[in-house]
């Protein structure tokens, strides 16, 4: 009886629904600068869920722009479960074609199809699914679609500050078919100004050259710092990272460097490291090249591109492998696919954070897609993929939710 019943709750939404609502949404641009970004997005999954009979509506944000909150309710004895996307894609790129979706050898290509236009696709499959055969729930069923991820988050702290929460909740980004993520690093991008003192090429020693103080700091960064993060190792999350990847500095050949910019990520391990130890390593580190050295002067931010809200940073997550929702997840990804199930670590960094860290929420991570495909030319997402990640929301949401 129960196989019986969820063969006819599959079927409820069929591939081809799947395919064209991920279509539909990724023909319709939602990247970062445009005016109002996600707002045409969001109309057609309120008028998409309305149709279906679904409660929905629209969470204006600042600027234009927007969240979609819909909701099943449940028969009141049951857990409650959120299903969370982003609507939101990075520019297209080199992407050519990127907002005209296409099937090409069996895979459907787009900006968006694997960040992740695909999973909102599959996870509106399991409300509309549910409500065509008038399926009840004991708990409650919660979908958010939100804006944002992509640069500040704005969409998802919303939903926090609202004062909505679940008993647990699913973030839909790109994990390949057979992994869960139960963890994730903290993420932060850093600053480093190094001030020198311009003159003339010629008198150079009179001026301070901020490019050779530069790299004295990455020589420390690489030899000191590298090496303790190094011994910091989690089973899922692996090391916690630096990445200088932008540097700065200088004006022309024939003038000392009077600045010198450096911008490095940093990852850090929750549970291992917090996000102030991070922050004070590396203040350390200046104070201390300061001391030594009176021509040492730096001034350490985080990059304005990082800057949440007040109140904010990105931090990390993470879940015990008995947490329910974890074996919920699990198991019904292997009834599913008839293979085994992966527990592993989220290498880029997601909403999960917010949820587990400001949320209290647990929370794992679990999309269709190939998160090395992700913001690429080459984007694109395996029907098959998309099928079988709308049958594993459905078989958790009815696990988790009774």
């Amino acid at each position: 009886m129960i196989r019986e019943k969820k063969e006819i709750l599959f079927s409820a939404v069929s591939r081809e629904e799947l395919l064209r609502w991920t279509s539909d949404l990724v023909a319709i641009p939602s990247y970062s600068g445009l005016p109002m970004q996600e707002q045409a997005v969001a109309d057609y999954i309120v008028d998409l869920l309305k149709k279906e009979h679904i409660d929905c509506r629209i969470q204006h944000l600042v600027g234009g722009r927007c969240n979609v909150i819909a909701r099943l309710a449940g028969a009141g004895a049951g857990r409650s479960l959120m299903l969370n996307g982003h609507m939101d894609t990075v520019p297209a790129y080199d992407m050519l074609q990127a907002f005209e979706p296409r099937l090409k050898d069996g895979m459907l290509y787009g900006r968006g199809t694997t960040d992740m236009k695909g999973a909102l696709a599959a996870m509106m499959g399991v409300l509309i699914a549910l409500k065509r055969t008038g399926t009840v729930l004991l708990g409650e069923l919660i979908f958010s679609a939100v804006a944002d991820e992509e640069e500040s988050s704005i969409g998802t702290i919303a939903l926090l500050e609202s004062g909505m929460h679940a008993d647990a909740v699913i973030v839909g980004e790109a994990m390949g078919r057979d992994a869960i993520a139960i963890a994730q690093k903290g993420l932060e991008w850093f600053e480093f100004i190094l001030h020198g003192k311009t003159v003339h090429g010629g008198r150079q020693d009179e001026g301070v050259n901020a490019i050779l103080k530069a790299t004295r700091l990455i020589q420390v960064l690489q030899e000191q710092l590298a090496p303790r993060l190094k011994a910091r190792c989690h089973p899922f999350m692996g090391c916690p990272t630096l990445n200088i990847g932008v540097i700065r500095g200088g004006t022309q050949l024939s003038t000392v460097a009077g600045e010198c910019v450096v911008q490095m990520d940093r990852r850090f391990i929750p549970g291992l490291e917090t996000y102030e130890s991070m922050y004070r390593e590396l203040s350390d580190i200046v104070e201390d090249l300061s001391r030594k050295d009176p021509d040492f002067r730096c001034t350490l931010k985080v990059l304005d591109s990082s800057v949440m809200k007040s109140g904010y940073v990105h931090q990390g997550m993470e879940q015990k492998e008995d947490e329910p929702l974890v074996q919920v997840l699990k198991t019904s990804l292997e009834a599913v696919s008839g293979k085994p199930a992966r527990l592993t670590g989220c290498t880029c960094w997601t909403d999960a954070g917010l949820f587990g860290h400001y949320g209290k929420m647990p929370v794992v991570v679990y999309g269709p897609g190939d998160l090395t495909l992700a913001h690429s030319k080459e984007e694109r997402l395996d029907p098959d993929a998309l099928e079988e990640s709308y049958r594993v929301y459905l078989t958790a949401a009815m696990a988790f939710c009774g």
